[in-house]
């Protein structure tokens, strides 16, 4: 047992700073009352009052995916600096704390995960009702077919100009905004015909079926992603807008911004 006491002692030893994520009141008034080292939470809301927190867009289920955006959003606010080291203490296999790890800020791949929600022009709200669009798509499919769907978030305008209509918009005089259950149900009846959907930064669905036109020029995809992907880069490249595709090979989500490929969540885990 001293071994193994050992070890959680070495993960723990000298650490900078403690990121505790979406943890009880009690877990948290635990934590707090070792006032020498600074403590973050990182959760969907800040239930314990904590004075540094990071706020989550969605629970991510992926581990590393969770710790990324809580450091990238912990760097982005000046909890950690690069160099730090970081305990965080998280939820794997239960509803309560049940696994710490010990990582380096700034020495994990900088994804822009945090940025694709805090920094896009589009409320982060929309972002994430637009993930939750595309994840529950990508789970049941459309009529026990696998489909595939392109989202188009922020800076519709602009977007509205580097595309061209494919058919009838039926949003076009409506006034409608993704997060509706109702809204969310014609989302995923659309997504089986051709074109993109574009979303404007407050939610409002502007437009289905659109056929993107920007120059696919210098855009670098991974290998094995097709046209619907390469579209995505483009348009987050020559616009302010994220895009988040569902890939109908793979069955993945993938977020977009900058012309680059930011995330990637399998919707089975979700």
């Amino acid at each position: 047992m001293s071994a193994l006491g050992d070890l959680l002692d070495d993960i723990v030893e000298d650490v900078d700073v403690v990121f505790l994520f979406s943890p009880s009141a009690s877990t948290h008034e635990r934590f707090a009352e070792y006032e020498e080292t600074p403590l973050v939470v990182v959760a969907l809301e800040n239930t314990v009052d904590a004075e540094a927190f990071v706020e989550l867009p969605l629970e991510f289920n992926e581990l590393t995916e969770r710790i990324r955006f809580g450091l990238e959003g912990g760097l982005d606010k000046g909890y950690v600096t690069e160099g730090d080291h970081v305990a965080c203490a998280t939820k794997l296999f239960d509803d309560s704390i049940d696994t710490v790890t010990r990582v380096r800020a700034g020495e994990f791949t900088y994804s822009g995960v945090y940025d694709l929600f805090v920094s896009s022009r589009a409320e982060p709200s929309v972002i994430r009702d637009v993930l939750e669009v595309a994840i529950e798509l990508g789970k049941k499919g459309q009529k026990g077919k696998q489909v595939g769907a392109l989202f188009v978030v922020g800076d519709a305008g602009k977007v509205m100009n580097k595309s061209r209509s494919l058919s009838y918009n039926p949003f076009e005089k409506s006034h409608v905004h993704v997060g509706d259950p109702i809204v969310n149900v014609m989302l995923k009846e659309f997504s089986r015909l051709d074109g993109a959907f574009i979303i404007s930064d407050s939610g409002k669905i502007v437009s289905a079926y659109r056929y993107l036109e920007p120059s696919a020029e210098g855009v670098d995809i991974p290998k094995g992603l097709g046209a619907r992907h390469m579209a995505a880069g483009a348009i987050t490249r020559d616009t302010n807008a994220i895009a988040i595709a569902l890939s109908e090979s793979d069955g993945l989500v993938r977020a977009f911004s900058g012309g680059e490929l930011i995330l990637e969540l399998d919707p089975e885990e979700y």
